[in-house]
């Protein structure tokens, strides 16, 4: 034992005192002293989940000095009261929120529903404030006390950790967006476009010309993501802001997420590679579309094809053949149950269906190394390089050359790659066209950014990716999605295994004519069972 610290044994309990710690060390001994039979006894700390006495008790307590504008005596009842403290003192002082009044719901269990309605104050506008929240009484760890959780959700449902109440003139003016023929895009009918509308404000505010107003908004803790109105106490004048958008794509985008839960999917025009539509159907408010990190399953082999015929391993109609399983350092991969193994299959075949031991017994071929996936991704589809400038936040990809068993893995889009719908339609885009657009939500002479670039793909690699991709809608694991839909058409699907989930993450990329779709729904099964309907939806539009 250390030097300073000593050991004692009371009533057959062992202590450890540390020397120096003087009083409280003395107090720990006393009650163990006392709860032995040594004096009167010391109350014993409370456990187990609070009683519906004790949660009313907490949350009325609470209630009343948030009402009074009692910062330090209000956090007193909750778990953290040093958070809780700042943010219900910034509540008063930042935010310039008075009259507050809060009305409970009917608790479920240690859970309590409440109701806050409010006046925002500053610079002589007042407006109300109204809305619902809801908060959980625990029993305190050390206290045994009933304390109420503290979540800064508890303040105000759309707050984050970190993340405080402002009010005053607006950080930036606010922005009237309008789609590529002038149709004003708003919140209200494109529900999922708010917090890209949000980002777009931050962005471009003050060069679409507007000037602020005042409001009541949320602060977030990460200054590059965009904050939220919450009240408008004085409108600002809005700067008009086009966008590469299509509201007729982004309608149907905005209906097809609605049927699938955490689904997002995005829709560009292959030509230019402007962003036609972007839509996101999750319980928060993440831009899965554009920042989402996962594996993209078989979509991925569109990539992976194009590097087998670049580096002359095969040709659409050369050698691949699928057996029922293949061996990779070790590690066995497998095709989807029920595919019939084909040891005659050529790669168009092996693509159109799918599978993935075709692929993986393929990547051992010269001249391939652990680096020729990377390279392909990056020189030739522009991913991965981290200098992409869509005009709001996005995400590049991500192909790492990969070693062992990972460098079979992420050739069927699983092991280390990450990728986005917004990754997956660029490739999709490159692939039947053979150049590199990155692409974009804001045109680049708005605000003069570069944008990314890539050498892209020969002629005849292009030729052979559209052709399977044609393939695989008319004939393969597409046709059913994709049957009804007229012109020019290709699609590759996906499914994703990921460690922890019931069903496998389900991808779908497609183009018809000069527009692309793809989607992601996570733990939506194999990729024509839901991203599929909602990229199929999207093309229906024709852009």
């Amino acid at each position: 034992m250390r030097k300073g610290v000593k050991a004692v044994i009371v009533g057959g309990v062992f202590t450890v005192m540390v020397g120096g710690a003087g009083y409280g060390a003395y107090n720990v001994l006393s009650a163990l002293h006392e709860s032995s039979g040594g004096g009167a006894g010391a109350a014993q700390v409370k456990t187990g989940p609070p009683s519906a006495d004790e949660v009313k008790d907490a949350t009325g307590k609470f209630f009343a000095a948030w009402e009074k504008g009692d910062a330090a005596t209000a956090a007193s009842y909750t778990n953290n009261a040093g958070d809780a403290g700042q943010l219900l003192s910034a509540y008063g002082s930042s935010a310039h929120i008075t009259g507050v009044q809060i009305t409970p719901g009917a608790p479920s269990g240690d859970t309590v529903p409440f109701s806050v309605k409010a006046t925002v104050s500053y610079g002589g506008k007042s407006k109300p404030l109204a809305y619902d929240s809801r908060l959980t009484v625990v029993r305190g760890v050390t206290t045994g006390r009933a304390l109420v959780d503290w979540q800064p959700s508890v303040v105000h449902p759309a707050l984050q950790k970190g993340d405080t109440l402002v009010t005053g003139e607006a950080k930036a003016p606010p922005i009237e967006a309008v789609d590529r023929n002038g149709t004003v895009l708003t919140k209200d009918k494109y529900p999922s476009l708010g917090p890209i509308l949000d980002a777009l404000r931050e962005k471009y505010g003050d060069a679409a010309g507007g000037r602020p107003g005042i409001e009541l908004s949320v602060q977030r803790a990460d200054a590059n993501t965009p904050g939220r109105t919450l009240v408008t106490l004085a409108e600002g004048t809005p700067g008009k802001l086009r966008t590469t958008l299509s509201a007729g794509a982004q309608a149907a985008a905005e209906r097809a997420v609605l049927d699938y839960a955490e689904s997002s999917v995005v829709a560009v025009k292959p030509s230019t590679g402007e962003v036609l539509a972007v839509a996101n159907h999750r319980q928060d408010e993440f831009n899965a579309a554009f920042e989402g990190r996962l594996a993209p399953g078989s979509t991925m082999k569109i990539v992976t094809s194009a590097m087998l015929i670049d580096n002359g391993v095969t040709t659409m109609n050369g050698p691949a053949p699928c057996p029922p399983t293949a061996t990779w350092q070790s590690q066995t991969f497998h095709n989807l149950r029920g595919m019939e193994p084909n040891e005659n299959a050529t790669l168009a075949n092996s693509f159109m269906r799918s599978c993935n031991t075709a692929f993986v017994k393929l990547i051992d071929e010269k001249p391939l190394t652990d680096e020729s996936l990377t390279d392909e991704a990056e020189e030739r589809f522009g991913l991965g390089q981290n200098n992409w400038k869509t005009g709001i936040v996005s995400f590049d990809g991500s192909v790492p050359a990969s070693t062992g068993p990972d460098r079979a893995a992420n050739a069927i889009g699983q092991g280390q790659v990450q990728m986005s719908p917004l990754n997956m339609v660029s490739v999709t885009a490159t692939a039947i066209t053979g150049t590199f657009r990155q692409p974009y939500l804001v045109s680049p002479d708005l605000d003069h950014r570069e944008l990314a670039t890539a050498k892209g793909l020969s002629a005849s690699t292009v030729a052979q990716l559209q052709a399977m991709m044609r393939l695989t809608a008319t004939q393969g694991t597409a046709a059913r999605v994709m049957a009804g839909l007229s012109g020019d058409i290709g699609a590759k699907t996906g499914s994703a295994e990921v460690d922890g989930q019931a069903k496998s993450n389900s991808w779908f990329t497609g183009y018809r004519g000069d527009i692309a779709a793809a989607a992601m729904t996570q733990e939506g099964g194999h990729g024509g069972d839901a991203a599929g309907p909602i990229v199929a939806a999207v093309l229906r539009t024709g852009g």
